[in-house]
């Protein structure tokens, strides 16, 4: 989680990713924020992401992230 949080920070600021569920939703991160994630998140991961994986539930938290990555993973 921690790679992911430094990874998230690069995007978003002061931001309390262990609270915050909302961050495709309040628009804390647009579609080019989400590109750029992805790709490092690919990078830092070993994992493939699709388009089928660009939904709100997916990227509005860090927790949801994180379950994205390891069910990408297994």
């Amino acid at each position: 989680m921690e790679t992911l949080i430094e990874i998230l920070n690069s995007y978003c600021h002061g931001v309390d990713f262990d609270t915050c569920n909302t961050l495709i939703d309040d628009e804390i991160l647009d579609s080019f924020d989400l590109v750029g994630l992805m790709g490092e998140i690919m990078e830092a991961f070993n994992i493939e992401l699709d388009v089928d994986d660009i939904i709100p539930e997916n990227f509005n938290s860090a927790k949801a992230i994180m379950s994205l990555i390891e069910s990408k993973q297994r």
